[in-house]
């Protein structure tokens, strides 16, 4: 099917309104064009309604939990109101915890500060690094790629059922991969690991921003996501679920704010009362304003409409996949098969092309943004494209010039906000570069693909 005849099919519904929406950039062939943001799975454009609903409150910012003045008690309302609303997005339990933390990566790392002696942690290989890296403390088993939800569920059952000991264990794994999109069985899992006496973190750093996530519903223990990547600006994420973990480990920062008494002994020390609330982990000023942008994205995704935006999303999904199935060089990377579920999240290679080299002509020649490289994966990548899953790998980086074999990939993703005409650009795009070729030169500098100005 051409472009053409996807691009005719009506939309589902309008994107969300997004910061960044009308801006423009210079083309290295000449002129300027609308910047076509398809780089979501990194940090999506924060709503227009986040950023209004932050300038509105920016004038009454005031210290949170340590004033008695109007200004601080609006901020700590504010503050503690946001706490309950991202409880509500998540359809947490009554006695489940909400942290606030400044990202998904400090969320899992906060918990893997938290996890008891002993604790046994199994993670796939195909996860983000920032659920495969914060372990250190633990014995790890990683988990082989699996190729279908069946035999990812497998996996985790012969591994739980094989460990040496019936102590705490705790399973790691993505809603949704950051480099394939595709969604992975969680409600299954969930029901494989408490079988055999496990713990379960759900990663929904890339599912929040696009499916509703109730974690009651799916049973997981705890679950870690960004703000960044769910339309809301500043440095904020959650880690939320079961307190009693959190309760027992040692605060993730000591400070204000983190204890509840704090007093002299005799011997010249001090002795600490620690919160059991999820001021325990939240220690020094807290972030109000990403906190309240966080929550203000989470109503603005809940009022939108889930079903809704879902369904808009997966029409962009195939206006990529079936405007590019008569391109036989382009080549999607995916785990479970082309037709498994995904959010809108794309990864493929071009035959003949360095991806950094694809990548900067995709940007310098049409305006669009995407990301080439390992996408912070890179066992799952070097798995993908056929290579030594233990290769070493620098984020972003490529290993070759121009026109010689890569090793990494290019990543389109989209979301809420994305107009057709990017998705359809975008298309466009990679087809006249297949067809024709760059219309520049390009040359390697501080490790990246950028054209050549110098002649």
């Amino acid at each position: 099917m051409s472009v053409s005849t996807v691009a005719a099919a009506p939309s589902v519904c309008a994107p969300l309104p997004v910061l960044g929406r009308d801006v423009t950039v210079p083309l290295v062939t000449g002129g300027e064009v609308t910047y076509a943001a398809l780089d979501y799975a990194a940090s999506a454009p924060a709503l227009q309604r986040v950023w209004d609903d932050v300038a509105a409150y920016a004038p009454y910012y005031g210290s949170v939990h340590r004033g008695a003045g109007y200004l601080s008690q609006l901020s700590t309302d504010l503050f503690e109101n946001a706490r309950r609303t991202v409880a509500e997005f998540l359809d947490c339990r009554e006695d489940d915890q909400v942290v606030f933390t400044r990202s998904t990566t400090d969320s899992l790392n906060l918990l893997a500060a938290a996890l008891p002696a002993d604790c046994r942690v199994f993670v796939f290989e195909t996860e983000h690094h920032a659920s495969l890296l914060p372990w250190r403390g633990a014995q790890v088993t990683y988990l082989d790629a699996p190729r279908s939800h069946r035999e990812a569920v497998e996996t985790l059952e012969r591994a739980l059922a094989d460990r040496d000991s019936r102590g705490p264990a705790l399973v790691c794994v993505t809603g949704a991969s950051n480099v394939t999109g595709e969604l992975w069985p969680v409600r299954e899992l969930a029901a494989a690991a408490h079988a055999h006496g496990a713990r379960i973190v759900l990663d929904a750093a890339q599912l929040a921003p696009h499916h509703e996530v109730s974690v009651a519903g799916l049973d997981v223990d705890w679950v870690a996501f960004s703000g960044h990547k769910l339309y809301a600006p500043f440095g904020s994420g959650v880690l939320a679920g079961r307190a009693d973990w959190l309760r027992a480990a040692e605060p993730y920062l000591a400070g204000g704010g983190a204890s509840r008494r704090v007093g002299r002994r005799e011997d010249g020390g001090v002795d600490v009362e620690w919160h059991d609330s999820a001021a325990r982990h939240e220690a020094g000023s807290p972030n109000v304003i990403g906190a309240y942008a966080l929550a203000s994205a989470c109503t603005a995704l809940t009022e939108a409409g889930f079903d809704t935006l879902v369904a808009r999303e997966q029409y962009l999904v195939r206006t990529v996949r079936e405007g590019l199935a008569d391109v036989p060089q382009v080549r999607f990377l995916s785990l479970f098969g082309d037709d498994a579920p995904r959010v809108g999240v794309l990864s493929f290679v071009v035959e003949g092309w360095n991806s950094s080299h694809f990548a900067a002509a995709l940007s310098a020649e049409y305006g669009i943004g995407v990301r080439d490289g390992l996408f912070c994966a890179h066992p799952l990548l070097r798995t993908l494209l056929g290579s030594d899953p233990q290769a070493q790998g620098e984020c972003g980086s490529p290993e070759s010039a121009p026109g010689e074999k890569s090793l990494n990939a290019i990543r389109v993703s989209f979301g809420a906000g994305t107009p057709d005409e990017h998705v359809e650009r975008f298309v466009r795009a990679v087809k006249e570069l297949v067809a024709d070729g760059a219309r520049w030169n390009y040359r390697t500098e501080d490790g990246r693909c950028v054209p050549d100005t110098s002649a």
